[in-house]
């Protein structure tokens, strides 16, 4: 039964994925999707995993099979040396233009320079509780899962070859070719090109120059059984949704464009397979603070950098929350992420209510917390009111105590640490207990030291500043000023009714009278 357009509006982007699905495709249903492991894991190859990831669990959760497939292209050249491995860059120099795995692990630690990111890559799903089944795309190469689709392109190249070019809306070279052939002498696959073929065999020479790197002039001749080629890159993907019978996979917004990967995609789906392509989706760009993400380029906070300041749930909350083509512009500040800790919780209240009767915003909410936690958070106390105790006591079993929320505070322990010795923290949320003489404000100070008392909740005491500000003719902010003055060292704090309710309205009323003595 189709959806109507009120109920499309109201849904989240990975439901409505989810129905198409469920409606255009039959089951069991295949979710892919894949990266190259040239760099390091950031926020752009989180996409590739958790929103495939959020599709698979939408179909499952409606009752059908859904497997998901994640392809590591580690049989795509190695083109560049990343930023982080730029230490090892006269090592790896000599490498450039050979397949990922093909390159030598400059850290001795894994097979190949490509298994060393696709490992870091499988070591950061764990922690993201995503359990997609991992194919090297080499592995599928060497099983001889594409020769037939290798095949059947050389038997039609001239139409593979226009269909190509017209969707990609560039003029191919004359010597173009479906394959991409590993030169037997040097090892490299991008510099090579195919001479002549049969339906079983080709023969190629390497004498390309793709500026990075040139070819060694080595001619050379292979059957497709000798499983030592890949498909260019438009063939090749297209070529994997058959090999795993997909039934939908996404991209990001520069596939997307007119002539990119996915144009192309879907007309050799049409015109050349004579069937329907998947069903495709687009995301937007992932930025930091406005700058597009490069893995290899370095540019971009590294997930490893994200994790060690705020828990995986949160990270992919904050990824599959907004509509899917939208950029999501990364703001690892500490006031950004402290605001995404509120969100992520207040999700959390809105998910255990379940209230039908909410907003597309808050039911997005809803919809992003579950798929981030199975529906369960961590911790029930405050990340700021956990931060602001820790500051206080640096004590764990005070600030466990004092927060009611032992489980909570010892799962965020780590996250607080970080914020702390990074100092990553909002500029009100370092300090410590410092009390200080004041000398201005006195009558003020001790008069709202006088009217507090122990029944008074953070909310009384946060306005009981204002009130008693009203009485002495000052202006509110200039008391503010002063009461975290005279308490903390500093001009500004957490919120006045949170912290005195956590250093204890005793002692807050002892220290005041205390320190307005003159």
């Amino acid at each position: 039964m189709a959806l109507t357009t009120e109920q499309l509006k109201s849904m989240h982007w990975s439901e409505i994925l989810a129905e198409r699905i469920i409606s255009e495709k039959k089951p069991p249903f295949v979710v892919t999707s894949g990266i190259t492991t040239s760099g390091p894991t950031h926020l752009g190859t989180l996409c590739e995993f958790l929103f495939p990831n959020a599709i698979a669990t939408q179909l499952r959760t409606r009752g059908f099979q859904a497997d998901f497939y994640f392809i590591a292209d580690i049989y795509d050249a190695f083109d560049s040396v990343p930023i982080s491995m730029m230490k090892y860059e006269s090592t790896l120099t000599p490498h450039l233009g050979k397949p990922l795995c093909d390159v030598p692990d400059p850290l001795g630690c894994c097979n190949s320079f490509g298994d060393h990111y696709l490992n870091e890559t499988r070591r950061i799903m764990e922690r993201f509780n995503v359990h997609p089944k991992i194919v090297r795309a080499v592995d599928v190469y060497k099983e001889g899962r594409f020769d037939e689709l290798a095949r059947f392109f050389l038997a039609n190249e001239e139409k593979v070859k226009r269909v190509v070019a017209e969707s990609s809306m560039r003029e191919l070279p004359e010597w173009w070719s479906p394959l991409m052939p590993i030169c037997q002498n040097c090892g490299r696959i991008a510099t090579t090109r195919v001479t002549a073929h049969g339906n079983d065999w080709y023969e190629y020479k390497c004498d390309r120059d793709v500026e990075y790197t040139k070819g060694c002039g080595f001619s050379g001749r292979n059957k497709l059984s000798d499983h030592v080629y890949k498909l260019t890159w438009r063939l090749h993907w297209p070529a994997w949704m058959v090999v795993f019978n997909t039934s939908v996979e996404g991209a990001g917004v520069d596939h997307h464009t007119r002539g990119g990967s996915w144009d192309t995609c879907t007309a050799i789906f049409k015109e050349i397979f004579q069937r329907e392509p998947p069903i495709g989706y687009k995301f937007g760009f992932i930025l930091l603070q406005g700058k597009k993400y490069s893995k290899s380029k370095g540019v971009g906070m590294g997930v490893t950098d994200l994790l060690e300041l705020m828990p995986p749930e949160l990270i992919t909350y904050s990824l599959i929350k907004p509509d899917l083509q939208e950029n999501k512009d990364v703001d690892p500040t500490g006031v950004k992420l402290m605001n995404l800790y509120e969100d992520f919780q207040r999700a959390a209240k809105l998910s255990e209510e379940e209230n039908t009767d909410v907003s597309r915003a808050e039911h997005k909410k809803i919809i992003a917390f579950r798929l981030s936690t199975g529906g369960k958070i961590n911790w029930k106390a405050s990340f700021a009111d956990i931060l602001m105790y820790y500051q206080l006591y640096r004590d764990w079993s005070k600030v466990a105590e004092r927060s009611g929320d032992p489980e909570g505070t010892n799962y965020l322990r780590p996250f607080i640490e970080k914020w702390v010795s990074r100092e990553f923290a909002p500029e009100e949320y370092r300090f410590s207990f410092n009390p200080t003489t004041i000398s201005k404000n006195i009558a003020a100070v001790r008069a709202f030291a006088e009217k507090l008392t122990d029944s008074m909740d953070a909310v009384t005491i946060h306005n009981l500043v204002f009130s008693v500000a009203n009485e002495n003719g000052i202006q509110p902010s200039e008391l503010f000023t002063t009461l975290y003055t005279a308490l903390l060292g500093k001009e500004k704090g957490p919120r006045m009714g949170k912290l005195v309710e956590a250093i204890g309205i005793a002692k807050v009323k002892e220290t005041l009278e205390r320190v307005s003595r003159g």
